[in-house]
């Protein structure tokens, strides 16, 4: 069983940053692709980016070449760096963990395990 804490969350104007955190525990981090799902007022929650084991990446098309992921292990912690925010990214920002196998497979459903969210609010 692994707890997920998000952190870095708040209020930013459009075309600004963040850089959000979410610090693992409970479990060896390396063994878990991680990611990162968001969820806007009156949206379903949806998938933002993954980062597996071995660090190859995955990015929605709506947040590519704006966001990054990135993870140490040594931390047990993955980070989302948030650039050129637009209002429409405005949501409540979940990590995720999936624990793996050893093989290099990309996983975009189904987290075994969630965070409680950080708040992201960007203004016009």
């Amino acid at each position: 069983q692994v707890q997920l804490a998000e952190s870095g969350g708040g209020p930013v104007q459009a075309g600004g940053s963040l850089r959000l955190s979410c610090a693992a525990s409970g479990a060896t981090f390396s063994d878990y692709a991680m990611g990162w799902f968001r969820q806007a007022p009156g949206k379903e929650r949806e998938f933002v980016v993954t980062i597996s084991r071995n660090s190859m990446t995955y990015y929605a098309d709506s947040v590519k070449g704006r966001f990054t992921i990135s993870r140490d292990n040594a931390k047990s912690t993955v980070f989302l760096q948030m650039n050129d925010l637009k209002p429409e990214d405005t949501a409540i920002y979940y990590c995720a963990a999936w624990l793996m196998g050893e093989s290099p497979v990309i996983v975009t459903e189904n987290p075994g395990y969630w965070g409680p969210g950080t708040q992201v609010t960007v203004s016009s």
